[in-house]
């Protein structure tokens, strides 16, 4: 063995040979009457050109299949690629923009065309990516949410809904993003704490607070709670709205908050979604005043076609100009974001289609309830069932060019990326034909993703699956953290703080990495990543290529006969001295597979990494490496059985170096495929040890 362990001349060589051996496709055995697979489908990362650190927790995946591989399961991990409406459409449009046109000027059919060349780019430059990380996916069963398979499944899913009536068009509140110019689901309409100001103004004999005085324009009514004795008097009366001609009623409502501003609220039915609830249960009129542009419209008359911000400044002076604004107080509050580009988001009345979710959250409430489905950590069980019981219909419409039409006649809306990738589990499999892969491989076993994404994905695959197949989509959900800095902030490109994966695998190899973000990563809970962690279990790898190139160079001179290296495992223990020494490494060793087995059985592979590390670098070499020097040919036998041992422990977690040391070892060629290798298997199909 050389000197230095070098990944960056390992890692491809050994995922070549991985791949020529078919080693990642799943095996039944012939011989066994029934085995259950085990499945995961990869969360598709979107086609929008770079992978992240968030998608280097693949790892994670790729830790429990190469385990239950190594258990003897037949295993699936099935890759795939998401189309990604809204981020496609807004990076195309970007380098229109660059260019000097626009997706009007160039017109759908070229749009398509430019969207369709920029998504099938990034797909393939992401392949590399994920397969530069080590994961062990099949190839074969590659997916794409936007091919004609999956398309198909898209169809089919909106049609059997549309015939449930679970599917409608309607007039409703939406969020609306004025850059993107496209409806946004409540999931896709990040809040952000901003610091804000409310305004107390004068409607004639009742004073309202509002964080938003350039709507009152479109304003029908205001209401107060029929429980405040304060305005007990007014319900029934109109009063002036400021800056205009109009007069309006005060309402009483239970819904309005007694302790927010002064306890009366304008009611705005065509910009809040609120007030849009108390128009419809009291038959208000419905105003518009801003338009899909985020200018005023003429309802708003001098203050038309301003922006939100301009018109906002304006009448605030004019309503101080006329004495009606009472006071101003700096106000805390929530303020909707568009997810992908960042602009502030305006709730609109817009002719949207919509899902009916509370039919289909219930028997997704109940596969929670019953334990048929886990989710892990058990913590998360509460919000997802707090915001299903609470679910409001889910907005499936975008007025985009890119992505799934809505298969209704003359309709040019897209559907929510969400929705295709909510049939994944199924669709991914063959579905809606009832194909092999789909009877061997559905129900899937886990689905691994981040907390954050609970709502967007996973309860809309929850309920996908249980309406269009009668069957959960998988038994476990496993929610992993956030990625942050040593800080503590949430690693982005825009805040400067993010790692590359890839540039961290270039220069402390993958298995570093994998090491780095699986120690410490408790099931939903955030964890912070630095380079200098990532560059100590470099040090790691290290000492696992030092020690096996220790022990193998022994092996190699001879000194142990190669008719002992080649015995079974049960003839070599049997050689095995009875020393006290040996038999305490073998017995640390038994503990340790219990251990690390337990660990990785309980979704905790964050201590099962931490045991396996520490029993190799301080049980295993600074103790019994160190003191068998004194006995080198009595020990070598336990050398070998240790390591081989520790090598398929930690193959999960660190595959490259795990496999070249074993071929090594076991005299195999990863130039060549399983049928020309010698008679020994590869590490990746190993069985775990017992």
């Amino acid at each position: 063995m050389e000197k230095n362990y070098e990944p960056q001349k390992t890692e491809n060589k050994i995922y070549q040979f991985w791949e020529k051996g078919n080693y990642f496709q799943p095996i039944f055995d012939k011989k066994k009457k029934s085995q259950k697979p085990f499945v995961i489908t990869l969360p598709p990362p979107n086609v929008t050109g770079e992978l992240h650190l968030g998608h280097a927790l693949y790892c994670l995946e790729d830790l429990m299949i190469r385990y239950h591989r190594m258990l003897g399961e037949p295993t699936l991990w099935l890759p795939g690629f998401d189309h990604a409406s809204i981020a496609v459409e807004y990076l195309v449009n970007k380098q229109l923009k660059k260019e000097g046109t626009n997706k009007q000027y160039i017109g759908r059919e070229e749009f398509l065309k430019r969207a369709k060349d920029f998504a099938d780019k990034s797909k393939s430059h992401i392949k590399n990516q994920l397969i530069s990380l080590g994961f062990s996916l099949d190839w074969t069963h590659e997916a794409y949410t936007m091919d004609e398979k999956r398309s198909l499944a898209v169809k089919e899913a909106f049609k059997r809904l549309y015939e449930k009536g679970l599917i409608y068009q309607g007039e409703r509140i939406i969020n609306w993003c004025s850059k993107c110019q496209t409806a946004l689901s409540d999931l896709e309409n990040d809040y952000q704490e901003e610091k804000g100001i409310l305004y107390y103004i004068k409607y004639g004999s009742i004073t309202i607070a509002t964080t938003r005085p350039e709507t009152m324009f479109a304003d029908v009514a205001v209401a107060v709670n029929p429980k405040d004795k304060r305005y007990s008097k007014l319900i029934g009366k109109k009063v002036s709205l400021p800056l205009t001609n109009r007069k309006i009623p005060i309402i009483s409502d239970e819904s309005v908050d007694l302790k927010f501003g002064t306890g009366a609220l304008k009611i705005t039915p065509g910009h809040d979604p609120l007030d849009f609830e108390i128009g419809q249960k009291h038959k208000l009129e419905i105003l518009i005043v801003i338009n899909t542009k985020g200018h005023l419209t003429s309802l708003a008359g001098d203050y038309q076609n301003l922006t939100v911000n301009e018109a906002r400044e304006k009448v605030v002076a004019e309503l101080k100009k006329q004495g009606l604004l009472e006071k101003t107080q700096e106000f805390q509050h929530a303020v909707g974001h568009c997810q992908r580009c960042g602009t502030i988001t305006e709730p609109l009345i817009s002719k949207q289609w919509f899902v009916k979710t509370k039919t289909l959250a219930k028997p997704a409430i109940e596969a929670i309830k019953k334990g048929n489905i886990k989710i892990i950590p058990k913590k998360f069980e509460k919000v997802y069932l707090n915001w299903m019981e609470n679910i409001r219909d889910w907005c499936i419409s975008r007025q985009l060019w890119w992505g799934h039409q809505i298969p209704i006649e003359d309709e040019t809306d897209v559907l929510d990326t969400w929705f295709s990738s909510g049939l994944w589990p199924f669709a991914t499999l063959g579905w809606p034909e009832k194909t092999k892969d789909l009877e061997n491989f559905y129900p899937t076993t886990v689905r691994e993703t981040a907390y954050d994404i609970l709502f967007f994905w996973v309860a809309r695959e929850i309920m996908m699956s249980l309406f269009l197949t009668g069957k959960i989509p998988y038994e476990i959900v496993y929610l992993h953290g956030l990625v942050r800095d040593k800080q503590g902030q949430k690693m982005s490109k825009t805040k400067g703080n993010g790692l590359d994966p890839l540039e961290l695998t270039q220069k402390y190899g993958t298995d570093a990495l994998r090491m780095a973000l699986i120690v410490g990563n408790a099931p939903g809970n955030d964890f912070s990543l630095t380079e200098d962690k990532v560059k100590a279990y470099r040090n790691f790898a290290n000492k696992i290529w030092n020690a096996s190139r220790f022990i193998l160079s022994y092996e190699q001179q001879n000194i142990v006969s190669r008719e002992a290296g080649s015995r079974s495992a049960g003839q070599r223990t049997k050689s095995i001295g009875k020393h006290k020494d040996d038999i305490w490494i073998l017995e640390e060793t038994e503990k340790v597979i219990k251990k690390v087995t337990s660990f990785i059985n309980r979704y905790r592979f964050d201590l099962a990494a931490e045991t396996i590390y520490h029993f190799f670098w301080h049980t295993f070499c600074d103790q019994y490496l160190e003191i068998s020097k004194k006995r080198r040919d009595e020990t070598q036998l336990t050398l070998i059985q240790v390591l081989e041992t520790s090598l398929k422990l930690l193959h999960p977690f660190m595959p490259f170096l795990t496999e070249e040391i074993w071929c090594r070892m076991k005299n195999i060629s990863v130039e060549h495929s399983r049928d020309k290798a010698s008679g020994q298997k590869p590490l990746i199909i190993t069985s775990w040890p017992k």
